[in-house]
């Protein structure tokens, strides 16, 4: 059997059928990553989009019930060379197209993606859907939404809120026990390995769907605010926006990914869309005060204009050296900091987990 990759421009790729049947449509974007499959699949900044992952043999370790960043997987479907079908690691309880399957999730295998990734390299991000026919494919791109006129934010969020213990997910009225910070997290897609990481550091988190106001942000009494990463365009999402202004300099404020874009347009700076993104596990960043160059994880197709935040009281400390794009402002003023990159990784190198500890310095200062 066959299945169809198509592209809005016309253009057919045949290959073979992976996960679930059917038909599905999204934007086309490209990760580098050579592992972190499983995180990539359920990491809600993809909402939307159709993954190609770069990496030619993916799966060859399986899927295991730990390493999963949401609830749900999130792209619209995923592309690879090769799926490994049997795969061999000790935590595997599946496979990837197994996993793919059973969450009705439409993808593709044997294409060259290497290929797929120079044509989206040349002409940028584009529509695409995958299907057993290409008519069919076609057809179901006519009749899609485009990516940058939906905000995916308010689907990927929480729909209540909800606190995360030592155990993960917990009731809100369960006592602070050792912890010695409460952080309240604006959920806008949220990793699960950011509470991770911030309940290693001694926070405990409540967190917030993304419309939450400031009021009811600051009724539970937060020691620090943490705006999440998330997907589609920053610039439409004037009502989280508004309760990031009301929020500026009341508490210690940490922006990750879509949450440094949500920060600088709260402080009166703009946003454009990048040609193709940054996707990966291998983005150089240098912090500008200290000269040190970290390897980062990317995910994010929005980038911040370093021009609309003269004026503002921000100032750029980090920027990609792949590209020169701003990688991290502060505003000392109103006590508020960001990264455009992701510091918890899942997937990713840890060379960038210190700003975890950094805010919670923050955050113990400002308590006395």
């Amino acid at each position: 059997m066959k299945r169809y990759l198509v592209l809005s421009d016309g253009t057919i790729y045949q290959g073979l059928p992976l996960g679930a049947s059917g038909v599905t449509t999204g934007e086309v974007v490209f990760n580098t990553g050579m592992t972190g499959y499983q995180e990539i699949l359920t990491d809600p900044s993809y909402a939307g989009q159709i993954v190609l992952l770069t990496y030619p043999l993916i799966g060859n370790y399986g899927i295991n019930d730990d390493d999963f960043e949401s609830d749900r997987i999130q792209p619209t479907g995923l592309i690879v060379r090769e799926a490994c079908e049997v795969p061999s690691n000790w935590r595997a309880t599946k496979s990837i197209h197994n996993l793919l399957e059973e969450r009705g999730t439409v993808s593709i295998q044997g294409l060259d993606t290497r290929a797929i990734t120079k044509k989206i390299r040349s002409a940028g991000v584009t529509t695409g859907a995958i299907a057993d026919d290409p008519d069919q494919g076609f057809e179901a791109i006519k009749k899609a939404t485009g990516y940058d006129e939906q905000d995916f934010v308010y689907s990927v969020t929480t729909k209540a809120p909800y606190a995360w213990g030592v155990t993960g997910k917990e009731p809100i009225n369960e006592p602070m026990g050792s912890y010695k910070h409460t952080l309240v997290v604006l959920d806008c897609g949220l990793k699960y390995n950011i509470l991770r990481r911030f309940s290693v550091a001694g926070c405990r988190s409540i967190v917030l769907p993304a419309g939450t106001s400031a009021d009811e942000v600051l009724s539970y009494r937060p020691d620090g605010i943490l705006l999440s990463p998330g997907p589609g365009d920053p610039a439409r999402l004037g009502p989280v926006i508004e309760t990031v202004k009301n929020l500026l300099g009341k508490k210690p404020m940490f922006g990750i990914c879509l949450g440094n874009q949500l920060l600088c347009h709260a402080i009166g700076g703009e946003t454009f869309k990048l040609k193709f993104g940054h996707r990966g596990s291998n983005h150089p960043v240098k912090d500008l005060s200290t000269g040190k160059v970290t390897i980062t994880s990317q995910n994010h197709g929005y980038a911040v204009d370093p021009k609309s935040l003269e004026g503002t009281g921000a100032e750029v400390t980090q920027l990609n050296l792949n590209d020169g794009t701003v990688e991290g402002i502060r505003v000392p003023d109103l006590q508020a900091s960001s990264i455009q990159y992701h510091p918890e990784a899942a997937p990713g190198p840890w060379d960038s987990r210190p700003y975890f500890g950094d805010f919670v310095e923050q955050m113990a200062a400002g308590k006395k």
